[in-house]
């Protein structure tokens, strides 16, 4: 083979492989698009959880949202106030007030409340024991125990006590991602400096409540007609605080017959316990 012939057909495959690149560099340059900075400072006080709690995929998808979107440089819940007042100074903006707020399990039903339909040997997963029947508590809405919110939570604020999700609130950070795993979809994210909510939300009536649950909510609206500031009404048979109205007084928790409502003491800065009413 021609010497020349080769050093050829290297030439013109080089050349040509140089004139797309510089081909496909202009066109990068010329059609670039040109990334904001402060998406990148806002990514990097971001706490990183990428729970999803802003309502975005991602911290980082956050942070594009908020320069080129205009979202609110509070919704962080992870972060709370500190990270709020950082993205709005890097925007240039008020931070505005950030509600705290804090997962609750709306359930009472404890293994010596409720009724069960029979002994559940399966994988322990709510998710898994959902799909038998319903899970093995009679109750459609209560709390199935097995632990599948406290295996998600990335803070290990929740822990299954007597057969019932329970929220720490001095380290839950409300990332919502156990409301996203609980196929009962029974915890909520409420105020953290309200102290008190309702720990049912069976939509059953009453007198069907009495047959499987000693915890569950009736819908007696005792608590309803002794609140001062109409912060608390039966809707589908079971109790919902309004918190905007509510006061804290805890006049309802010491009405319910139930005692379904709870109340969290805070004095002196003490670790939140939480106690009930007596039934």
């Amino acid at each position: 083979m021609n010497t020349a012939n080769i050093i050829s057909a290297v030439c013109v495959v080089g050349g040509t492989g140089l004139l797309f690149g510089l081909l496909l560099a202009f066109a990068a340059h010329i059609f670039a698009v040109k990334k904001d900075e402060r998406a990148e400072r806002i990514t990097e006080v971001l706490p990183g959880a990428n729970c999803g709690s802003c309502g975005y995929a991602g911290c980082s998808a956050y942070a594009e949202a908020v320069v080129n979107e205009g979202a609110p440089v509070n919704a962080c819940t992870v972060g709370k106030s500190p990270v709020a007042q950082k993205i709005a100074e890097i925007m240039g903006v008020e931070a505005g007030e950030v509600q705290e707020v804090v997962a609750r399990v709306m359930c009472a039903g404890d293994k010596a409340s409720v009724v069960y339909k029979f002994d559940y040997k399966g994988i322990k997963d709510c998710a898994a024991a959902a799909k038998f029947a319903g899970g093995a508590k009679k109750c459609e809405s209560g709390c199935l125990g097995l632990g599948h919110c406290a295996n998600v939570c990335p803070f290990g604020a929740i822990k299954i006590k007597n057969g019932v999700a329970v929220v720490d609130d001095t380290l839950c950070q409300a990332c919502g991602k156990c409301i996203k795993e609980c196929p009962k979809h029974i915890i909520k994210l409420v105020p953290k400096n309200q102290r008190h909510w309702v720990l049912c939300s069976n939509p059953e009536m009453g007198k069907f409540v009495n047959q499987y649950c000693k915890k569950g909510c009736i819908g007696c609206k005792l608590c309803e007609k002794e609140c001062h500031f109409d912060a608390i009404h039966v809707v589908d048979n079971h109790a919902i605080i309004d918190y905007d109205k509510c006061k804290n007084c805890g006049l309802c928790a010491k009405k319910c017959p139930r005692g379904v409502i709870m109340s969290v003491p805070r004095e002196n800065g003490a670790k939140t316990q939480v106690v009930t009413t007596a039934n």
